[in-house]
C-alpha cells in the first residue's frame, strides 16, 4: 500500500506542475496538455480506488490513519479535476468571445443592407419573461401574505372560542357543585323533617298518656 500511496502522491504533484503549463500553452497545444492532465487524473482516481480497498484490509490500529491519508489524496485529486474544468470553461468562453468579435469585425455593411437591423426580439422577449417572472413572484408573495393574515385571524378566532369553551366548562363545573350541594341539603332536610315528626308524635303520645 505504501508504494502505491507514494506513487499516487507523486502523480498528483506532477499534475499540479502540468496545471501551471496550461496558462502558458498556446492555442495549438492547449488541447494536448488538457488531454494529458485528464488522463493523469483518471489514473489517479483508479489508484485511489485500489488504495481504498487496501485501506479496508489494514489492521484496526492503522486503518484510521491510512483512511485519512487516502482521503487527503482524494481531496487533492478532486481539487485538480475542478481546476481543470474551470480552466476549460474559461477557455471555451474566451474562444467563443473571440469568434464573435472576429465575425463582427469581418462583417461588412452597406447603406441599405437589411442585415444592419439589430435583432432585439430575443432581448425583448427575455425582458418580458423577466418582468412576468417578477410579477408572478409579487403575486405569489401577496398570496402568501394573505394566507398568513388569514391564518393569524383564524388563530385569534380559535383562541376566543377556546376561552369561551373554558368559561362554559368552568360554569358547568360550578353548576354541578351547586346541584350536589342542593341534593345533599334536601337529603338532610328530609331526615330533619322525619326526625321532627317522630319527636312531635312521641311528645303528643306522652302528653295524652300522662295528662289524661
Amino acid at each position: 500500500m505504501e508504494t502505491l500511496y507514494h506513487q499516487t502522491n507523486k502523480q498528483i504533484h506532477e499534475v499540479q506542475t502540468h496545471m501551471g503549463q496550461l496558462e502558458k500553452a498556446d492555442a495549438q497545444s492547449v488541447h494536448l496538455v488538457e488531454n494529458e492532465i485528464q488522463a493523469r487524473i483518471d489514473q489517479i482516481f483508479s489508484n485511489l480506488e485500489r488504495l481504498e480497498i487496501l485501506t479496508s484490509k489494514e489492521p484496526p490500529n492503522r486503518r484510521q490513519n491510512a483512511k485519512f491519508r487516502v482521503d487527503q489524496l482524494k481531496y487533492d485529486c478532486q481539487h485538480l479535476q475542478t481546476a481543470l474544468k474551470n480552466f476549460q470553461h474559461r477557455r471555451y468562453t474566451r474562444e467563443q468571445q473571440d469568434r464573435e468579435r472576429e465575425e463582427l469585425l469581418s462583417r461588412t455593411f452597406t447603406t441599405n443592407d437589411a442585415d444592419t437591423s439589430i435583432a432585439i426580439d430575443e432581448s425583448l422577449q427575455f425582458n418580458t419573461s423577466v418582468i412576468n417572472a417578477h410579477r408572478g413572484m409579487d403575486d405569489l408573495l401577496g398570496s402568501g401574505s394573505s394566507i398568513l393574515t388569514g391564518l393569524r385571524d383564524q388563530r385569534m378566532t380559535l383562541k376566543g372560542a377556546q376561552k369561551k369553551i373554558l368559561d362554559v366548562a368552568n360554569m358547568l363545573g360550578m353548576s354541578n357543585t351547586v346541584m350536589r350541594l342542593i341534593e345533599k341539603r334536601s337529603f338532610q332536610d328530609k331526615f330533619i323533617m322525619i326526625g321532627g315528626m317522630v319527636v312531635t308524635c312521641i311528645i303528643m303520645v306522652l302528653a295524652v298518656k300522662y295528662l289524661t
